[in-house]
């Protein structure tokens, strides 16, 4: 154990940030040992900042998981992509997570020349290094350095657990000293109504397929907490078109209802208690271009 950890408190943020599908949220649910941000196959996954606390070697490390960066359409994107490059700004360390698989992309490209733009110490992660011949890895991470000034490289594969310690030994010595900004225990900033919501909408994601998924958002409605201890929740999925709607029911109600399901067995260990979740649909044309439906989302709007 290094001096520099024993010394007393340190703490800092680590942006994690990457193109969609990059890994992210997986890295930082391995890293914090538990599950705090949502994760599916499907790109765009995380739509807002979500800080994960992680407590190393004396110092507390706060992961910022970001949606991925990726070219924005509509006021939802742009809202998704300031998000990101907003943790990027608040944060002690940048750590830039590639899908070593896909490598240099377009998009991977793009964010590339923005961090080089906004000269803040970067660390570089290779993920699913455990799915690509180790030959190839080599040249990859030697063209990011040479696209971007990287002060760190790390080979890693976040959903087999591969190189994880020496990527938080190195960030728990990297932290800077200060106060703990969190309880030692806490595991996220996300609050309980927020995480409902997430937990649901990472059913969808899971569960449905076409255009269903990122033209859906939820909101939790009501939080009633009864006498036995147990919660009813109650949120609302909103969908772009009647037709979403159609296929998020399924069937006589199937399908949500298996989404209801999933979704309630998963927060009823996470939150310790017993949860009784309804849901109700509402196709809401143009909700991801509302102010007001991005405010909910923890979202600014970006214009």
């Amino acid at each position: 154990m290094s001096e520099s950890v024993q010394e007393g408190p340190r703490c800092g943020l680590v942006a994690v940030v990457g193109a969609p599908n990059a890994g992210k949220s997986t890295l930082v649910n391995a890293l914090a040992g538990a599950k705090v941000t949502i994760v599916s196959p499907k790109p765009q996954t995380t739509r807002f900042r979500i800080r994960a606390v992680v407590m190393h070697r004396g110092a507390q490390i706060v992961l910022v998981d970001t949606p991925g960066i990726f070219a924005p359409r509509r006021r939802l994107d742009r809202a998704m992509v300031a998000a990101a490059w907003g943790g990027a700004q608040d944060a002690d360390r940048t750590l830039l997570i590639v899908d070593a698989r896909a490598g240099l992309t377009d998009a991977v490209r793009a964010i590339v020349e923005r961090l080089g733009r906004d000269r803040r110490p970067v660390w570089l992660a290779l993920n699913k290094v455990d799915l690509i011949d180790p030959p190839r890895l080599l040249p990859l991470a030697q063209e990011l350095n040479e696209l971007l000034t990287v002060e760190e490289t790390f080979m890693i594969s976040a959903e087999k657990a591969r190189g994880l310690d020496r990527l938080l030994d190195r960030l728990a010595e990297a932290m800077p000293p200060g106060p703990y900004l969190f309880p030692e225990d806490e595991l996220s900033d996300l609050p309980n109504r927020m995480l409902v919501a997430e937990i649901v909408r990472e059913q969808i994601l899971r569960q449905t397929h076409e255009e269903v998924p990122h033209h859906a958002t939820v909101e939790t409605e009501n939080w009633q907490e009864r006498k036995d201890g147990s919660v009813r929740v109650d949120c609302t999925v909103y969908v772009g078109r009647a037709t979403q709607k159609a296929i998020l029911i399924g069937d006589g109600g199937a399908r949500i209802k298996a989404i209801g399901q999933s979704a309630r067995r998963e927060l009823e260990g996470l939150l310790e208690r017993r949860v009784h979740l309804f849901l109700n649909v509402k196709d809401r044309p143009g909700w991801d271009e509302e102010r007001g439906r991005l405010r909910a989302l923890g979202l600014e709007d970006e214009g």
